[in-house]
C-alpha cells in the first residue's frame, strides 16, 4: 500500500514525496524484472529519475523496497481479481487470475523469497496475505451461487498451492508446467471433477 513500510499502518505522503515512490516502485519493478533481485539500488534510483538518497529515505534497506515493490504488484494483481470475477465464467476466471499471478512471479526475478516469507511470516506481512486471500475469495464467491467450487475450498488453502506453484515454476522458468500445476489444482477446487 502506498505510503507504508512493512509492520507500519498506512500514512498520508506528500504529493510530491507520493509521486517519488510511486516512481520508485514502478522503477524498482522494471529494474528487478530485467536485472532480478541483484539489482543495484542505484539502478532503481536512476530509473526512477531521483537521488540514491530519496531511495534510502524512503526504503532504508534493499529488503524493504524487494518488499515494498513486491506488495506494491500483489496490489495491483489484486485489483484484477473482481474484474475477472465480472467479465469471465468463475472457473476461467481464477485460472486467469492465478495465471497472471504465476507470469507476475515469474517475471518479477528473486521475487519468490519475498513470497516465501509473505505465505509464512506471520508478523508483519498478514496485510499482502490478506489481500491475496481477498481476491481468491472474491473469485471463489463469484462460482458459489452455481456450485462451481468444492464446498470447503478455502483461499488460504488456494493461496498456498499457488504459491507452491510459483516457487516452483519461478526457480525452474517453466510457464507449461506452472500452465499443468495450475490446471491440476484446479480439478481438485472445481465442484464435480
Amino acid at each position: 500500500m502506498a505510503g507504508t513500510t512493512a509492520g507500519t499502518e498506512p500514512r498520508r505522503l506528500r504529493a510530491d514525496a507520493q509521486r517519488n515512490e510511486d516512481r520508485l516502485l514502478e522503477a524498482a519493478a522494471a529494474v528487478f524484472a530485467r536485472d532480478g533481485a541483484g539489482a543495484s539500488v542505484k539502478d532503481v534510483a536512476r530509473e526512477a529519475g531521483v537521488g540514491v538518497g530519496t531511495l534510502y529515505r524512503r526504503f532504508p534497506s534493499k529488503e524493504l523496497l524487494v518488499e515494498a515493490t513486491y506488495r506494491h504488484e500483489v496490489e495491483r494483481l489484486c485489483r484484477a481479481a473482481p474484474e475477472l470475477a465480472a467479465s469471465l465464467p468463475p472457473v476461467e476466471a481464477l485460472r486467469t487470475w492465478m495465471e497472471r499471478f504465476v507470469v507476475f512471479m515469474a517475471a518479477k526475478q528473486g521475487m519468490a523469497d519475498a513470497l516465501r516469507v509473505v505465505l509464512t511470516d506471520d508478523s508483519r506481512r498478514l496485510h499482502t496475505r490478506a489481500l491475496l486471500a481477498e481476491a481468491i475469495d472474491h473469485l471463489l464467491a463469484a462460482g458459489a451461487p452455481q456450485g462451481v467450487f468444492r464446498s470447503g475450498t478455502g483461499a488460504h488453502d488456494v493461496l498456498m498451492a499457488l504459491g507452491g506453484i510459483c516457487l516452483i515454476t519461478d526457480h525452474d522458468q517453466r510457464p507449461e508446467l506452472a500452465h499443468r500445476l495450475i490446471g491440476l489444482m484446479l480439478h481438485g477446487v472445481v465442484a464435480g471433477t
